[in-house]
């Protein structure tokens, strides 16, 4: 059974799926730091970088966004905008944020807007279809491009989504009207305001989860909270009916959270060993430029010769790595330092069980192969603040290193200390 609990309290929203009892995916949304990804801001130009259609604009946040022309759009969409197109200081300009800030960077922005609905994404500036990659069967994808050839709005451009799968045109059609309506009112509160100004606000977490992953295959989803409930339905009403029956209000004294055992799976999230049923473990190791994650036997000894072994704790460790990627939300570069197997036979069954595993990410994955030095490459998508980001902060003694001087070290800085101090004194 796979369900989506609901968590929510005046500062914050807590969303996690499970299946069977186990936790596949947690995502945490503070009231007093609410994400911009997605969000459509008026913004003014502050700094241009010549040569690379990229620049900085104010968008009335702490720091200035950072716009390059072909962020957030298909390939095929990007090799289509004209080469001609110019930013230059003061302009003002609408800009959607594709990523939040991370560390030291600002957000990260676009010129071309897109708008989520239930079965499409709208692209009012790109003239551009397309048919979501998870949508695998032909006839399907080609009824769909169909579809959306006849109902996408002249000059515009759509991505049918994997939902859409299966629904019929009208359904399409109650999306392209919505989105279209909706567009119009931001371009004509794009020509009254002042820049900085914020156009459209990207729906709340609750609301994104059931838009985007709400479908079919979900069993039930269970909110702690009645005026969350009454959205849920009402949104469902509007646009999957058929759902509606899903959809629970859970009013134990019990936290959701804890009568769904939730809460020691997230309390492990914040450690840097994960241990394998079979004995072994992994480690993850976060840098500024990557994600390092090292796969150890431990004590798992296994019952057949020493390539066996490694074979079957490398399979084991793919599992619970491609779990942990999505539970904690890494994104960016991600190696794997596997333990190093000796047939080509076994390095192929291990990658192909790592796509496989990865193709149940909602967020762009890409297993890219395994190095000469037998590390299994990795990249995925960053957009959001990660989970990790959110709950913890740096260590103020060891500064996220999680080192601190040993005893001995201390003891020595002291006596240095002490006989500076005498010296001075003398």
């Amino acid at each position: 059974m796979k369900s989506i609990i609901v968590n929510i309290v005046p500062e914050e929203t807590r969303i996690a799926i499970i299946e069977d009892g186990d936790l596949l995916e947690i995502s945490v949304e503070r009231t007093e730091s609410a994400h911009l990804v997605g969000n459509i801001y008026k913004g003014r130009v502050q700094n241009v970088l010549p040569g690379m259609q990229a620049a900085f604009v104010d968008i009335g946040q702490e720091k200035n966004a950072f716009l390059y022309i072909g962020d957030g759009l298909p390939k095929e969409a990007v090799q289509a905008i004209s080469s001609h197109e110019k930013i230059h200081i003061g302009q003002n300009l609408p800009i959607q944020i594709v990523k939040d800030a991370l560390g030291t960077k600002g957000p990260r922005a676009t010129t071309h807007l897109t708008l989520p609905g239930r079965n499409i994404v709208l692209m009012p500036t790109v003239d551009y279809i397309g048919i979501s990659r998870r949508i695998e069967v032909e006839t399907e994808r080609e009824r769909l491009k169909e579809i959306a050839e006849r109902i996408c709005p002249p000059g515009m451009g759509m991505i049918v989504r994997t939902v859409a799968a299966g629904k019929s045109e009208t359904a399409l059609q109650k999306d392209v009207e919505y989105l279209t309506r909706l567009w119009s009112s931001l371009m004509a509160r794009n020509k009254v305001s002042n820049p900085p100004t914020l156009l459209y606000r990207d729906a709340d977490l609750v609301i994104r989860i059931v838009r985007d992953y709400f479908t079919e295959n979900i069993d039930k989803m269970v909110l702690d909270n009645k005026d969350a409930y009454v959205r849920v339905l009402d949104l469902l009403k509007y646009t999957s009916p058929e759902l509606i029956d899903k959809v629970e209000l859970y009013e134990g004294s019990k936290s959701v959270f804890q009568m769904y055992q939730i809460e020691k799976e997230i309390e492990n999230l914040g450690k840097r060993q994960v241990e394998l049923k079979s004995g072994g473990f992994i480690v993850i190791d976060k840098t500024e430029a990557l994600t390092a994650i090292d796969v150890n036997t431990g004590k798992f000894v296994g019952q057949a010769n020493l390539a066996d072994t490694v074979f079957q704790a490398n399979m084991e460790a793919a599992v619970e790595i491609a779990k942990q990627i999505r539970l904690r939300d890494i994104g960016g570069i991600i190696i794997i330092d596997f333990i190093d197997m000796e047939t080509a036979s076994q390095k192929g069954q291990l990658l192909a069980l790592m796509e496989k595993k990865v193709r149940q990410d909602k967020t762009k994955t890409n297993v890219v192969d395994i190095t000469a030095l037998g590390l299994v490459e990795i990249t995925r998508k960053k957009s959001r603040q990660n989970f990790e980001s959110i709950i913890y902060s740096e260590c103020p003694y060891c500064h996220g290193r999680g080192l601190v001087e040993s005893p001995e070290t201390l003891s020595i800085k002291i006596s240095r200390d002490l006989r500076r101090m005498e010296k001075n004194i003398m």
